[in-house]
């Protein structure tokens, strides 16, 4: 009997693994919302899955936007208004799409750019974790080093979400830079065109006939 619970207990720690090891589904966007413009995404999924949202607003006015996700029957599950990044984690809790919403409504005229990520299907299934009674000491650390690395793994997505949205940020500065140097070039140079043009009919000699 014994040797059959830690079968029973090492098939277990397998799929807990196994589950880890699988990638989870991860899609990411950046999408440009207009002023008084609402942009929305959809996932459809089973109950239980966790899902998850990274976002960070790249450019545009005072870098806020309002975000919202939906469950299929319209329930709320997570709002925030003018936040510029964030990162939000949850379990599906019914079959259906779920939509996440960018919302530039309170904006009068500027656009903003927003960089996210959705991940989905990370996580390890509950049902593998509750039919298990023999809550032994290796089955448990199992558990917590799943959830553990789940955890990792959302915060490099958080972390790829920001390091994309500052390389955004540093291209436009840069390209801005350029056209602004360009600018100032031009200007310098006609100016000096100018003034030696000036300077020559200021010393001209005049004849008079």
């Amino acid at each position: 009997k014994k040797k059959k619970n830690m079968a029973t207990l090492g098939t277990t720690a397998l799929l807990l693994v196994c589950c880890v090891a699988l990638p989870a589904a991860v899609s990411g966007f950046a999408v440009r919302v207009d002023a008084h413009d609402e942009e929305c995404f959809t996932e459809d999924v089973t109950a239980g899955t966790k899902m998850g949202l990274n976002f960070q607003v790249a450019e545009g006015g005072f870098l806020d936007i309002d975000v919202s996700i939906t469950g299929p029957d319209g329930k709320v599950v997570y709002a925030g208004d003018r936040e510029t990044d964030g990162k939000y984690t949850f379990n599906a809790y019914t079959d259906g799409r779920y939509k996440y919403c960018f919302s530039n409504k309170m904006s009068t005229m500027t656009p903003k750019l927003v960089v996210f990520n959705m991940v989905i299907g990370s996580g390890v299934p509950e049902e593998e974790m509750l039919h298990e009674e023999n809550h032994d000491k290796l089955y448990t650390m199992v558990v917590e080093l799943a959830e553990a690395l789940h955890g990792v793994k959302r915060e490099q997505e958080y972390m790829e979400t920001r390091e994309r949205t500052h390389r955004m940020i540093n291209d436009s500065t840069n390209s801005r830079v350029v056209w602004w140097s360009f600018f100032e070039a031009l200007v310098l140079v006609t100016m000096t065109l100018g003034q030696v043009y000036y300077l020559n009919r200021f010393f001209e000699v005049k004849t008079v006939v």
